[in-house]
């Protein structure tokens, strides 16, 4: 039996993830493209302990994804690094095996949801994205 969304028996590493979601910022409807050009994306295994603590999260398994940085339209400081979108691949992959959705839509899905904080979306505009940018 073989599950082409599982890619066998070998966990899909950090390079799969990151192209995964490279792919569904390439899909992204103009005019968000034009805004993700300076975004550095990021997969780590977790998020660090600091970050865990500051957003009051206990289980590392609890956060996929988060957004770093200044939305669109808010006037960067000097000294500012880039906006970051960071992907946690131990998270996803739970949730992945949890839920049964393909690899592909949990990461559009996160992606899409990080973008949204970027943009300073509402939940609505974010489903309707990702509606876009579904695989």
């Amino acid at each position: 039996m073989t599950d082409q969304g599982h890619q066998g028996l070998i966990a899909p590493d950090a390079a799969l993830i990151e192209t995964l979601a490279l792919s569904t910022l390439s899909r992204l409807p103009p005019p968000f493209d034009a805004f993700l050009s300076d975004v550095v994306l990021f997969v780590e295994d977790f998020a660090e302990a600091a970050v865990l603590q500051e957003m009051g999260i206990e289980d590392p398994f609890d956060l996929t994804g988060l957004y770093s940085g200044r939305p669109v339209g808010v006037e960067p400081q000097t000294g500012d690094l880039p906006a970051t979108i960071q992907l946690y691949r131990r998270p996803l992959l739970d949730e992945w095996v949890e839920t049964g959705v393909s690899l592909e839509a949990l990461i559009t899905h996160v992606v899409v949801h990080e973008v949204g904080h970027h943009f300073g979306l509402s939940d609505d505009d974010m489903h309707a994205l990702e509606d876009l940018g579904a695989p």
